[in-house]
C-alpha cells in the first residue's frame, strides 16, 4: 500500500502595517492596521520545514513600502504555512483566473498587546483559495490581501493544471421543451378538438378565453 503524496506547501512571512490615519478620519481614528506585504521564504520547490504556530511571534522590522505614510511601523509574523488541497482546486483556479493573483489573510485584533494604544493585529491564516477568502468574508472576519509574486503564482498554476477538472456544462433543454404560457403567465394546453366551424388546433389558456 503506497503512502498519500504529501501536500505541496511553502512558507511566508506576513508583514502588518500600523500607519496614522490621514484626512476627515483621523477625527474618529489615529491609528490603522493594513496588511503590508507576504513574503515568500523560499523558492516554492524547497520544502519547508514543519514549524509549530509558536514561531509567529511577531518583532519590528524597516519599512518594506517605501509608499507607506510618515510615522508607520511595519510587523513582521513569520513562518505560516500555505498548503494546496486537491479539493480546493477550483478556489485556486478562481484566483489564478482574477485580475491579479493573490495571497489573503486573515487578521484578529489582540486586545492584551497594543502598539501606540491600538491593539496588535496578529494574522491567523493564509490561503491562496477564493473559496477560502469568500467564507471567512462571510463570518465577518477581517479579511485583506496583497498581490502574488510570479513564483508563486507559477507554483499554484502547476498545481491547478493537475488537479482542477471543470464540471461538465449541463446541456442547454430546447426551445421547443419550455412550457407555453398564455399573456398572464398560466401554463396552456393543446386541444386537438375542432372549431365549429372548422378550424384547427386551438390554445386553451389558464384564464378561460375572452369574456364578451
Amino acid at each position: 500500500m503506497t503512502s498519500p503524496q504529501p501536500r505541496p506547501v511553502i512558507e511566508v512571512d506576513v508583514v502588518m502595517r500600523h500607519e496614522p490615519v490621514t484626512g476627515p478620519m483621523s477625527r474618529w481614528q489615529a491609528w490603522r492596521w493594513v496588511l503590508g506585504d507576504v513574503l515568500l521564504r523560499a523558492d516554492p520547490d524547497e520544502a519547508p520545514a514543519l514549524l509549530p504556530d509558536e514561531q509567529h511571534e511577531p518583532e519590528a522590522v524597516t519599512p518594506v513600502d517605501t509608499a507607506a505614510p510618515p510615522g508607520a511601523s511595519h510587523w513582521l509574523f513569520p513562518r505560516f504555512r500555505v498548503e494546496l488541497f486537491r479539493d480546493d482546486s477550483e478556489g485556486y483556479f478562481l484566483n489564478l483566473n482574477s485580475p491579479t493573483p493573490c495571497f489573503w489573510v486573515v487578521w484578529r485584533a489582540d486586545e492584551d498587546r497594543l502598539i501606540e494604544g491600538e491593539p496588535l493585529a496578529v494574522p491567523q491564516t493564509v490561503t491562496l483559495s477564493y473559496h477560502d477568502a469568500g467564507r471567512w468574508l462571510d463570518a465577518q472576519e477581517r479579511v485583506e490581501q496583497v498581490s502574488a509574486p510570479p513564483e508563486v503564482v507559477d507554483w499554484l498554476r502547476g498545481f491547478v493544471d493537475a488537479t482542477y477538472q471543470p464540471e461538465p456544462k449541463r446541456r442547454k433543454r430546447p426551445d421547443s421543451f419550455k412550457p407555453l404560457t398564455d399573456r398572464f403567465g398560466q401554463p396552456v394546453r393543446i386541444s386537438t378538438e375542432k372549431l365549429r366551424g372548422g378550424g384547427g388546433p386551438r390554445a386553451e389558456g389558464g384564464d378561460g378565453g375572452a369574456h364578451g
